[in-house]
């Protein structure tokens, strides 16, 4: 029997599902394995794997944390540092703005 980490690489969702939903254990962990199924149930459409791999897409989190850490930790947790919510909302827009090249678009905007 494939492991369920492997079911959802290959997409296959139903087989996931049905292989969680067939597990035996104790009332405890079967109520966690259910809402996991569920979980993949709802959730199918946007966890089809193979798909997004095929169109050169990202499927983990790997990319996105290292662009927080870049964008946001770099700048924001640096020694000593205190940011209001609206003074980290401010700076965090303009480093995104740098970082997706759109730095001189966004003050010509705000020029006119």
């Amino acid at each position: 029997m494939m492991v369920h980490q492997d079911l959802l690489d290959e997409g296959k969702i139903e087989e996931l599902v049905s292989s969680l939903r067939s597990i035996e254990t104790s009332p405890a962990e079967l109520a966690a394995i259910r809402t996991e199924a569920e979980y993949f149930e709802k959730n199918a459409e946007r966890i089809r794997y193979p798909e997004f791999r095929r169109q050169h897409l990202f499927v983990g989190t790997g990319v996105i944390e290292a662009g927080c850490k870049t964008v946001i930790g770099s700048r924001c947790k640096q020694s000593g540092m205190f940011w209001t919510m609206r003074g980290a909302n401010a700076i965090l827009a303009l480093r995104c703005c740098q970082f997706n090249a759109r730095f001189e678009d966004y003050w010509e905007a705000r020029r006119a």
